[in-house]
């Protein structure tokens, strides 16, 4: 760029390169873009149009609009993400929060009893435990990850939104990471955390659900930007699922509960996965869009 260019005249630049390219939502990303390189909010991007950019500034916007094109998506860009009004930092190991999964949490925060106990299976971000311990301060939670990278952003992610005193975090595979259990404290005088032998009220979990042959097919901005171990579900996108429904009455207290979300057309057979291992009360809830999105299994 040879010449200083204004505010607004940079990002409607971009929103229309965007738009030929096919981007339907090229007005946000160009303004959520731009307002990042210039370190400037909604408010500023409007009332401050008239000012000029320097190059360099304009520059940088040319780099992170050169990444959009890509296809990778502007949270990843910008580097967080909203998640149930709370404010999620990501790194290349932690799948993008996505408002679908928001129908999960509402679930925890009606299940967990007063003073409750949850394991959060494979938990990137750590979006979904922070947002049910921001919402409940009475409870306490575990989540494990097998990635050390995922488990470092939701350890900032927890101390970011205030619940690092309540969430334990665990590295291995699924219920792996709770083998052995830590020496954890009780918490309140209550008992402990779940890992002590007490048994957990809830297991939550957003799995990778994805079949592998079909992450091949997924938009560019999924399949080459979000992590493959957080998409890839094995052959036929089941594979965690069996893992949970086999192993999570091990780690229930009696009448605790299971609560997974799942893909549009899993319902009935993770349903059934979770009969099989002697689950009652199965139930599948559709979300926003009618399509199947949380399985619900309670230990007897």
């Amino acid at each position: 760029m040879s010449e200083d260019v204004s505010v607004g005249a940079l990002w409607r630049r971009w929103r229309d390169e965007l738009s030929q390219r096919g981007f339907a939502t090229a007005t946000l990303d160009a303004k959520l873009l731009v307002g990042h390189a210039l370190g400037f909010d909604a408010l500023q991007l409007a009332t401050r149009e008239s000012e000029l950019v320097s190059r360099l500034l304009a520059s940088d916007v040319t780099a992170l609009m050169t990444r959009r094109l890509t296809g990778e998506s502007v949270a990843r860009i910008i580097g967080h993400r909203e998640f149930y009004g709370l404010e999620f930092e990501l790194n290349e190991a932690t799948l993008e929060p996505r408002p679908d999964t928001e129908l999960l949490v509402d679930f925890a925060l009606k299940a967990l009893p007063q003073g409750g106990r949850f394991v959060d299976l494979g938990t990137g971000s750590g979006c979904i435990p922070i947002a049910v311990l921001a919402n409940r301060p009475d409870a306490r939670g575990v989540a494990s990850d097998i990635n050390p990278r995922a488990l470092e952003m939701a350890g900032r992610n927890a101390e970011r939104n205030g619940v690092s005193d309540r969430l334990t975090l665990l590295q291995g595979d699924w219920f792996g990471a709770l083998i052995p259990p830590p020496s954890i404290p009780p918490h309140k005088g209550e008992g402990g955390d779940g890992t002590d032998g007490s048994g957990f009220d809830l297991i939550l979990s957003n799995p990778p659900y994805i079949s592998s042959e079909i992450v091949e097919t997924l938009a560019p901005e999924v399949r080459d930007f979000d992590p493959r171990l957080a998409l890839d579900g094995g052959p036929d996108g089941l594979g965690p699922y069996r893992i949970i429904a086999a192993e999570a009455a091990h780690w229930l207290k009696p009448g605790g509960q299971v609560l997974v979300e799942i893909g549009y057309d899993q319902g009935a057979v993770v349903s059934n996965l979770f009969e099989a291992a002697g689950f009652s009360r199965i139930g599948v809830t559709k979300d926003l869009a009618g399509l199947d999105r949380v399985v619900s299994a309670h230990h007897i």
